[in-house]
């Protein structure tokens, strides 16, 4: 958590601007979060490759804790375990605009949009020779991949949101850009996805973002588009390449070193960088605080044989005061706290590609592509055979797959399920609400119906 003693935010919270309480005429002149001045701005290789990296630092901050709460929490999986305001709203589905873990996520998201802005702005016209061509094109193809996934999650948690093209210099820049529509959003990162794949190298890299990735999320996006036959066709990409595959036992997708097949792209932590998720998760008597606890159903699911098999392994149990307890243990490593953040995973591909089949009528291929995921977690094969029930097994499986990930509220949302399934018959509280400092700063910023 970032220690500011004061956050101003203003245009539509591009950035935030941290200042100091002595400084009074900081107050009055805030300075954008990622402005680059002339001294420190992208000039050689060195700061290239700084400013990229800055650019993995920014999505960190927000896939680290924000983002999988905002994933997870909603739904009916995991329950929050504690009395502060903002999880609770999140947990009851009860949003306010001044939710801090809204406001923060928010934040973070175009901060790491600005940092992506900046080196896409100042990149191409670096000249160095530790710089070389193919190298060039890798940093500007990260960064435009990386706006891509910033702008998707975005449009996914708000629906349409103002599109910030070039950096933020001043406090008046982006002041009066509305909101765009949710095709626009998703037209755009389409764009910089498209960008990104002519960019990037043909390379096995799974924690910054090659040519695989840039298909992965592009499956993932047509999915949420409904184009059927584009997102089979992205996800079979990355199914056939010899660079991935899905590993077994399940556990071994979030077990050190990490960074295993079937990994697409994770967010690499360290001791010195932490990723202190575990803390959420375990109970008190290992050191956590247990903020987040699996409910019955879902316990009982994942220790079912028959339907979460090896996926068990995303719990553990422990006794305190004679009493049984079980926990989450996705995220487990609280001596070392180098847990990834998992992004895109190959299990995904196979489950959108099987949707995407069952919408075109391929039942056959589609049952192949669910059964992949279900015969690596040691179920037995679905026998769906309708479309409506294969559409409901993928559904399912995806529940159990990625059940502590930033997955279940969000398919919900995408499928027009949220109220059967979780009872949020208020399809305006589909959406997250733009954070009110936000609305308070720039007038042309419309908050969504129903907050």
């Amino acid at each position: 958590m970032k220690k500011n003693l004061y956050r101003l935010l203003f245009a539509f919270n591009l950035a935030a601007a941290t200042v100091s309480l002595s400084g009074c005429s900081d107050l009055l002149e805030p300075t954008p979060v990622q402005q680059l001045p002339d001294n420190r701005a992208i000039t050689d290789a060195g700061s290239a490759r700084s400013a990229t990296i800055g650019v993995y630092d920014r999505v960190q901050a927000y896939y680290q804790l924000n983002w999988p709460v905002l994933g997870f929490l909603p739904g009916e999986d995991v329950r929050f375990n504690g009395t502060l305001n903002q999880f609770l709203q999140i947990d009851q589905n009860q949003l306010s605009a001044d939710n801090v873990l809204i406001t923060e996520a928010w934040t973070q998201m175009y901060q790491a949009i600005n940092g992506a802005n900046n080196v896409i702005a100042a990149l191409p016209t670096v000249e160095d020779p530790l710089l070389p061509a193919a190298e060039k094109n890798q940093l500007l193809g990260e960064a435009y991949f990386l706006r891509a996934l910033v702008y998707f999650d975005l449009g996914r948690g708000w629906g349409g949101v103002p599109l910030v093209l070039t950096p933020t210099r001043t406090k008046e820049n982006g002041q009066g850009l509305r909101r765009s529509t949710l095709a626009q959003t998703y037209d755009q990162v389409l764009a910089d996805l498209t960008q990104a794949e002519t960019l990037l190298p043909e390379a096995t890299t799974r924690n910054r973002a090659v040519k695989a990735t840039t298909r992965a999320l592009r499956a993932r996006l047509h999915l949420y588009r409904q184009q059927w036959a584009e997102a089979e066709a992205a996800a079979t990409q990355v199914i056939g390449s010899t660079n991935y595959s899905l590993v077994t036992p399940y556990r071994t997708i979030s077990t050190a070193p990490f960074l295993s097949r079937e990994s697409i792209l994770e967010l690499t932590f360290s001791n010195a960088d932490a990723n202190t998720m575990w803390n959420n998760w375990f109970p008190s008597a290992l050191g956590g605080q247990f903020n987040f606890q699996p409910v019955p159903a879902t316990i009982a699911l994942l220790n079912d044989p028959a339907v979460g098999g090896n996926r068990s392994a995303l719990l553990a149990t422990t006794t305190i005061a004679g009493a049984s307890v079980t926990y989450g243990n996705l995220y487990s490593r609280s001596a070392q706290r180098d847990d990834p953040s998992y992004v895109l995973r190959l299990a995904e591909q196979y489950l959108i590609r099987a949707e995407a089949r069952v919408r075109q009528g391929k039942l056959t291929e589609a049952l192949a592509d669910l059964n992949a995921v279900r015969s690596r977690a040691g179920v037995p094969a679905s026998t769906a055979s309708t479309p409506e029930t294969l559409l409901l097994a993928i559904e399912n499986e995806r529940r159990v797959e990625f059940a502590f990930e930033a997955d279940r509220w969000f398919n919900l949302v995408r499928t027009g399920r949220a109220g059967v399934v979780l009872g949020v018959t208020d399809q305006r509280r589909w959406l997250f609400p733009i954070p009110f400092n936000d609305l308070v700063a720039d007038p042309d910023l419309e908050q969504n119906p129903g907050y």
